[in-house]
């Protein structure tokens, strides 16, 4: 079952006396799925996202009795938007640079109302209920969160991004499980080599079940390059990994296939080790950029009295 927000749940709303000021966060999936601080939005009808993001936050603005500001990443319009909501249900939208000040002191106040790891219980809690649509949407938005607020090589948003890739794995996405799993051991073998072990071989337990042979042979000469390096480096020391490493380099021989030397994935791993003077690719290559706030983004925007929640 889906969670609603209300004002009444005091878990869902950051301390009255925060400072700094505590933003929120809320999410729109490419389906149109839509988070609000963790929670999964029950939409009913023709609701609109934006209209039941306004609503939600606009709660939290009553119960404050102050102005709040929220941050919306929507996947259907590739878009972040930064909002100011008030107590008496109008917005607007303003741009990147109007937002409250950022900084390691922001990061730390909205995660401590907001806990990463109270999100991740609460996904947990679906897969085991096996409500695998829940818990992959909000898995994706605490991702993309933790990856615009820290940056995608944070450990918080490497975890997320591997609980998103294993969800993706258990509901049969094996292509993007895939890549995202692979991204996790691209920046694990970047950033600390000695725990990167573990995220080749989830990396190559979602390729194993790829079934396209472009993609097979392409991520496979990434998979290969990595479990190289870890052989190299004297980092393979369970049999199950060497036994993995072995697999990959038979089914690219098996496949018969010959990727330039430069292809996408594979330079994407060269360059994120690349030497001194080198210039590194993105951190993950596969995330969609999104395009920054503007003010006044008319769906985000609304007059004063249209809320459609409950009055507190």
């Amino acid at each position: 079952m889906s969670h609603s927000l209300t004002p009444r749940d005091k878990g869902n709303l950051p301390a009255l006396n925060a400072a700094p000021l505590v933003r929120l966060d809320a999410y729109v999936a490419e389906d149109g799925s839509t988070v609000v601080n963790g929670h999964l939005l029950e939409m009913g009808g023709m609701r609109q996202p934006n209209e039941a993001i306004l609503d939600a936050v606009a709660m939290f603005a009553r119960t404050l009795g102050a102005p709040v500001a929220a941050t919306v990443i929507d996947r259907t319009a590739q878009q972040v938007a930064r909002l100011r909501v008030h107590p008496d249900g109008s917005s607007r939208t303003i741009a990147e640079e109007d937002d409250l000040p950022p900084g390691r002191e922001r990061t730390a106040a909205e995660e401590a109302a907001f806990p990463p790891l109270a999100r991740v219980e609460r996904i947990i809690q679906h897969a085991q209920r096996e409500e695998l649509h829940a818990a992959f949407v909000l898995a994706s938005a605490l991702r993309e969160h933790l990856t615009l607020r820290r940056g995608a090589e944070d450990e918080l948003s490497l975890e997320a991004r591997a609980i998103e890739a294993y969800l993706a794995y258990l509901r049969g996405d094996h292509m993007l499980s895939t890549v995202l799993a692979l991204t996790v051991a691209r920046i694990r073998c970047r950033t600390d080599l000695d725990r990167a072990a573990p995220d080749v071989a989830r990396a190559t337990a979602a390729w194993q079940r790829l079934w396209d042979e472009g993609q097979v042979a392409t991520r496979g000469q990434e998979l290969l390059h990595m479990w190289e390096r870890l052989s190299a480096a004297g980092l393979l020391h369970e049999p199950s990994h060497h036994a993995m490493a072995e697999a990959v380099r038979s089914r690219l021989a098996q496949g018969d296939r010959s990727l330039p030397p430069q292809s996408p994935p594979a330079a994407a791993a060269a360059a994120l080790t690349a030497g001194p003077g080198q210039a590194p690719a993105p951190v993950a290559p596969e995330d969609k950029p999104l395009k920054p706030a503007l003010r006044g983004l008319r769906r985000f925007t609304r007059r004063a009295g249209r809320s459609q929640g409950p009055s507190s």
